[in-house]
C-alpha cells in the first residue's frame, strides 16, 4: 500500500511538473513538439512492450478494437497538442483548470452516455463546477476554451478506454500512438527536407529534449499503472489533484501568470465542487467497507 502511494504520487508529480519540460523547448513550434511526442512515445513504448513480452495482447486485437483505439488516439493527440500549445503560450493556469474539471465532466458523461445515476450531492458538485465555469465566462467575456478542450478530450478518451478493457494501458497507448505515427513522421520529414525542423538544427539540448518527449509521456503512465494495482481507487481519486495543483502553482509562481479576482472565484467554486464530490465518494466507500466483528 505505502509503495503504491509513493508510485502514485510520483506519477502525478511528474504530470504536474510537465509544464517545465514543455517550457524548456518553447522555441520549437507546438505542432512539431506534438509530432515528436507521438513518434518518440511510440519508440519508447515499443521498447517497454518488448521488455514486458506483451506484444501478444496487441496481435490479438480485433479490427473493431483497433478502430476504437484510433479514435482514442485522435482524442489523445488533440489533448496533447492543446496542452503543449497552452503551456508555451502562457496559459498554464487555464490548463490546470481543465484537469480540475475533468473528473466532474467524466461524471457528467457517465450520466449522459452510460446512463449512470447520480446521488443529489453528486449533482450538487457538478452544478457547482458549472457555476464556476459560467461565472468565469460571463466575467471574463469568453469561454475558458483551453480548459474545456482539455477536460472534454480527456474525459472522452477516458470513456473510450473504459468501454474497451481487453488490452493493458501500456499496450493500448502504444497502439494509439502507432496509429498516429505515420502523419507525425510525415510532418517531421517534410520539415527536415525543407530545413525547417528543430531536431538536430536547434542545438544539442533541444534535440535531446525532443527525443525525451517519449520518456516524459510514458514514464508517469508506467508509475501510475504500478500504483493502480496496489492502492484503492479512492486513493487514486485524491492523488489525481496533485497534478493540476502543481500546474496551477507553477503557472502563478514560476512563470508569473496572472489569475485575477474573477478567475480565482471561478477556481474556488470548482475546488468546492471537487471537495464535495471527493468527500462524498470517500464517505460512501467507507460505509461500504466491511466492519470488524465485535469481540
Amino acid at each position: 500500500m505505502s509503495r503504491g502511494i509513493v508510485l502514485g504520487v510520483g506519477a502525478y508529480v511528474l504530470w504536474g511538473v510537465l509544464p517545465i519540460f514543455w517550457k524548456a523547448i518553447e522555441s520549437v513550434d507546438s505542432i512539431e513538439i506534438l509530432a515528436h511526442r507521438i513518434v518518440w512515445s511510440a519508440v519508447f513504448l515499443s521498447f517497454i512492450i518488448t521488455m514486458r513480452r506483451s506484444w501478444s495482447q496487441i496481435r490479438q486485437l480485433a479490427p473493431r478494437a483497433v478502430g476504437r483505439l484510433l479514435a482514442a488516439g485522435g482524442l489523445l493527440g488533440l489533448n496533447w497538442g492543446t496542452y503543449i500549445w497552452a503551456v508555451n503560450n502562457g496559459h498554464i493556469v487555464e490548463s490546470s483548470l481543465g484537469y480540475f474539471i475533468n473528473p466532474l465532466l467524466s461524471v457528467a458523461l457517465g450520466v449522459v452516455i452510460l446512463h449512470e445515476r447520480l446521488e443529489p450531492i453528486q449533482w450538487l458538485a457538478v452544478a457547482t463546477a458549472t457555476v464556476g465555469v459560467t461565472y468565469m465566462t460571463l466575467r471574463l467575456g469568453s469561454l475558458p476554451w483551453i480548459a474545456l478542450v482539455l477536460a472534454t478530450s480527456f474525459a472522452l478518451y477516458s470513456l473510450s478506454k473504459k468501454q474497451m478493457q481487453t488490452v493493458g494501458p501500456i499496450e493500448s497507448l502504444a497502439v494509439e500512438t502507432a496509429l498516429l505515427v505515420l502523419p507525425a513522421w510525415g510532418f517531421l520529414t517534410v520539415l527536415g527536407v525543407g530545413g525547417e525542423g528543430a531536431f538536430g538544427a536547434a542545438g544539442l539540448r533541444v534535440t535531446l529534449l525532443l527525443a525525451l518527449t517519449g520518456v516524459a509521456t510514458a514514464l508517469p503512465l508506467l508509475l501510475f499503472g504500478a500504483a493502480a494495482r496496489r492502492i484503492k481507487l479512492s486513493t487514486i481519486g485524491l492523488l489525481q489533484y496533485i497534478a493540476p495543483s502543481l500546474q496551477f502553482l507553477i503557472g502563478v509562481f514560476l512563470y508569473g501568470e496572472v489569475v485575477g479576482r474573477d478567475r480565482l472565484i471561478g477556481f474556488v467554486l470548482v475546488w468546492i465542487a471537487l471537495a464535495i464530490y471527493t468527500g462524498h465518494g470517500l464517505a460512501r466507500r467507507r460505509r461500504a467497507e466491511p466492519q470488524p466483528l465485535a469481540v
